[in-house]
């Protein structure tokens, strides 16, 4: 795609290119990376919707704040593989309150307690999808009001959590983690019961838009397969043998689950699980976040190149440095495992197609 990528309006995207060029991508057929980097309007020429939908008072209609979005998204510009898009963000791991827990707003950033579980031993909670949650008919609500935009935007599925994070909010942390010693046999139905809700929620969720131009989440990959970046959060707590027996299993069949799907590595203490993480075959691809205080990719050389060396693809961020991606993905050798997002001022929006350009010389 080139430079006609400017929109006058969202209905003159070409969805069958893009999608074409991900699928590509996907199989293996592409020698470079992939960009999700959209080029963003000047400062001011336009409102910049909330980056968390649940800040918007549940009152408002779901329909006015699509209208927000679009005017937004229509003075974007998308090069290489970026697209008009929206995803519908509630937080990290808004399952919680789809299955008795309660989620809250802050100043910036969502949280999710035990809810009706509070006070509770893992013995007494037994979850279950609750479709009458403010959270699951807010989202849905969403989701039917898009349903009318006749696939302008894509839609990108709300983050419904790593299902032992899930967990981890219905059972405080510490709790848990003695419970993974005195009843281990409930952690274990406890996860079964989040991994069986999540799929019921993400099925039904995905199944509400026919036109929606594939599947993603909050990452941006876009795949005409169900896909998921899947994670767990709680798993920087605990040994990989403790992984092995209280992680692995569920997401080895999450990943037969899904069509595609992608591990969110977040943080030094996850690393030692990145081994049992690189045996399962179904999982397509890593995304690595050395954390604050981690360093710049550059420094993790030795992680990327395992990743490669076990053929998985990588998810990292652009975080406006062209050069050190550069160098990165040659130090790595191997650029088309590569999936690059972000987003750029108006005012980089050369550098950008430079930077892209670069790839395909």
């Amino acid at each position: 795609m080139g430079k006609g990528e400017t929109m006058a309006g969202l209905d003159d995207f070409d969805w069958k290119k893009l999608c074409s060029c991900w699928e590509r991508w996907h199989r293996g057929e592409s020698r470079e990376p992939m960009f999700n980097i959209a080029v963003t309007p000047p400062a001011g020429s336009v409102k910049c919707p909330h980056h968390y939908l649940s800040m918007y008072d549940f009152s408002i209609p779901a329909a006015e704040i699509f209208d927000e979005i679009e005017a937004y998204a229509a003075q974007c510009a998308y090069p290489g593989g970026a697209y008009p898009s929206v995803w519908l963000n509630f937080g990290p791991g808004v399952l919680a309150a789809m299955v008795g827990g309660e989620g809250h707003n802050g100043m910036d950033t969502v949280w999710f307690t035990p809810g009706k579980w509070s006070g509770m031993t893992p013995d007494r909670i037994h979850p279950r999808l609750d479709r009458s949650s403010p959270w699951f008919r807010r989202v849905e609500e969403f989701l039917l009001a898009a349903r009318e935009r006749n696939g302008r935007l894509h839609i990108g599925c709300t983050d419904l959590g790593g299902t032992l994070d899930v967990v981890n909010s219905l059972v405080p942390c510490e709790e848990l983690l003695y419970a993974l010693y005195d009843s281990p046999e409930e952690i274990r139905r406890l996860s079964g019961e989040i991994h069986e809700a999540w799929f019921e929620a993400f099925n039904y969720f995905g199944g509400i838009i026919p036109e929606n131009h594939g599947f993603s989440t909050w990452d941006g990959t876009l795949s005409a397969l169900p896909y998921y970046m899947l994670q767990c959060d709680f798993c920087y707590m605990i040994s990989p043998e403790m992984f092995g027996e209280f992680v692995l299993p569920e997401l080895r069949q999450s990943c037969k689950r899904l069509g595609r799907s992608f591990y969110h590595l977040d943080g030094k203490g996850e690393l030692p699980h990145l081994p049992q993480l690189l045996e399962i075959e179904e999982l397509g691809g890593v995304q690595w976040v050395p954390g604050a205080g981690g360093g710049t990719p550059l420094e993790w050389l030795d992680v990327y190149r395992a990743i490669a060396a076990a053929n998985k693809k990588m998810w990292i961020s652009l975080d406006g440095d062209f050069d050190g991606i550069a160098r990165l993905i040659e130090a790595v050798g191997r650029p088309e495992l590569f999936v690059i997002r972000g987003s750029v001022p108006a005012e980089r929006e050369t550098e950008l197609r430079d930077f892209i350009d670069y790839f395909r010389r």
